[in-house]
């Protein structure tokens, strides 16, 4: 996508988190396209059909990102006034009901498009990117809670009943990695059955969290954005959760 900015797919860089991952009966691997840097885990290797998926989807993006420069910038929901790509369109709808700009999405955008269409040849699928995370699975998973320096971080996990539906686990921080906040939350996560709209949710909520103060507030207007399952946010050694979401303690991976 054209020149640096803050809301611009995150470049390369060590997914140092990703060394946490238990293994399981699911192939894993990596896809990497241009910014874009997936972990994926799917029922066999299906990193082609990944790939050929993710240059698609940017694809979309970038042109529409050529005719409408301002989409990549603007910190503000974008009003759509042309027939546009389905990822583009999820995203706009996801920055209005969150009060955020559309590429506040891009994270959970890409990893849902891509997921949706490996979902076609695996009734399994993970696809992680940078923290944002679209789930298909079976059965219950637990999705590790990283909140940067806290001391929290990683010490408990987020407990999913999936069910065979896909769900989205996106986390915004404004202490560490590339999400761009205007808070200083450690961590916002936010589950929703779109990947789309948890991404832009996390934007939104970090946003409002500049001291731990904020936490309760913040998460009472959380419980206004219409598709949300559930939040845990952290800042420091404090925590709040709400809605449809089970803490589980993390046990350290052995060696």
């Amino acid at each position: 996508m054209p020149g640096p900015h803050p809301h611009a797919i995150a470049p390369h860089m060590p997914r140092t988190y990703r060394r946490l991952v238990h293994g399981s009966r699911l192939s894993a691997y990596r896809v990497a396209v241009r910014e874009t840097d997936l972990h994926i885990q799917t029922a066999g290797d299906l990193r082609v059909l990944a790939r050929e998926l993710t240059l698609t989807q940017r694809d979309y993006l970038e042109a529409f990102i050529q005719r409408h420069p301002k989409f990549l910038t603007t910190l503000r929901p974008w009003t759509l006034d042309e027939p546009a790509p389905a990822i583009v369109r999820d995203m706009v709808s996801a920055g209005r009901l969150c009060g955020v700009g559309p590429m506040a999405a891009v994270a959970g955008a890409i990893a849902e498009h891509v997921g949706q269409g490996l979902r076609a040849r695996s009734r399994e699928v993970i696809v992680e990117n940078g923290g944002d995370d679209y789930i298909a699975l079976p059965d219950a998973v637990v999705v590790g809670l990283h909140a940067g320096r806290s001391p929290l971080s990683l010490q408990v996990g987020l407990r999913l009943e999936c069910g065979g539906r896909p769900l989205g686990v996106c986390t915004s921080s404004g202490t560490f990695g590339h999400s761009l906040s205007q808070g200083r939350a450690d961590a916002v996560c936010v589950v929703s059955d779109s990947c789309c709209l948890a991404d832009a949710a996390a934007t939104a909520i970090a946003n409002r969290l500049r001291s731990a103060a904020d936490l309760d507030e913040a998460l009472a207007w959380a419980r206004t954005i219409e598709g949300l399952k559930g939040v845990v946010a952290v800042i420091g050694r404090r925590m709040a959760m709400w809605g449809q979401v089970e803490l589980v303690p993390l046990k350290p991976k052995k060696d």
